[in-house]
């Protein structure tokens, strides 16, 4: 599976595009029961405590279906992660964006993804993969075209004056440059409007999650060689001269990791 070179050429000049068909709209219209399942179970059990301003925001959603955790071998989203930040680029964090019916949620504030501004050179790609059609409606996100090389803070009235709405359907997803500013629609409807998000950084960044520790073996047993690296199996540090002094099929941090 190759990128598209007109999709990777707008990507770099603009920070952001939209990739038709990363799944199948049955695919994406199979996962909305699960993830409305995980928000609802989420909301049950966080909502009221101190910190929790993200409601309709799942973490971690490899753990919560089998569905969610596949995602992280698509091979579309893996042609075109692998050409903008290499082939052994990780998860920085992997979310829902869900806007509840009749409202919005915390991404509903004008931001970037990523505090680092480095000219020429991006550490951070952002996917948000459609489950259901956005719409003008159904709070489908903004995003600034060509902000993301800016250092400034781009500011609510720019925003609105120059923002485009992407209009997706089911299945399609919007990659992006981490540092372009965007922001999460409005849901007008009676319906919530699911989607997944995915934001990935090189292999030598942190992680928000320690998901080599935290993903459950008999999950990360279902992954290949793909989906174990993405999640950053292949670039775990020693904790002791005994994890160290391995052969080189046996260490943590595999060679050429970036």
């Amino acid at each position: 599976m190759k990128a598209d070179p007109e999709l990777l050429f707008a990507l770099k000049e603009d920070g952001v595009v939209t990739v038709p068909g990363v799944l199948s709209r049955e695919e994406a219209q199979a996962m909305r029961p699960a993830l409305q399942r995980a928000i609802d179970e989420d909301l049950a059990r966080w909502e009221g405590s101190p910190g929790y301003i993200d409601q309709w925001m799942v973490h971690n959603l490899m753990v919560r279906d089998d569905a969610f955790l596949h995602v992280l071998e698509n091979p579309v989203l893996h042609a075109y992660l692998s050409e903008i930040l290499g082939d052994t680029c990780i998860v920085y964090a992997y979310t829902s964006s869900s806007m509840p019916p009749r409202s919005s949620n915390h991404s509903r504030r004008v931001h970037v993804d990523c505090p680092r501004v480095i000219p020429g050179y991006v550490t951070n790609v952002g996917i948000t993969l459609a489950l259901d059609d956005f719409t003008n409606e159904n709070g489908a996100t903004e995003m600034l075209s060509r902000s993301q090389w800016r250092t400034d803070t781009v500011s609510e009235e720019e925003f609105e004056r120059n923002a485009t709405r992407y209009l997706l359907k089911a299945g399609d997803a919007i990659i992006f440059n981490a540092r372009t500013w965007h922001r999460g629609g409005l849901n007008t409807t009676d319906q919530p409007r699911h989607a997944l998000t995915i934001n990935v950084c090189r292999s030598y960044m942190k992680q928000r999650c320690d998901y080599p520790r935290l993903v459950p073996s008999q999950l990360v047993e279902k992954l290949g060689p793909v989906g174990r690296r993405f999640l950053g199996f292949d670039s775990r540090v020693p904790a002791s001269l005994d994890e160290y002094y391995v052969p080189a099929e046996r260490r943590l941090y595999k060679a050429n990791q970036g």
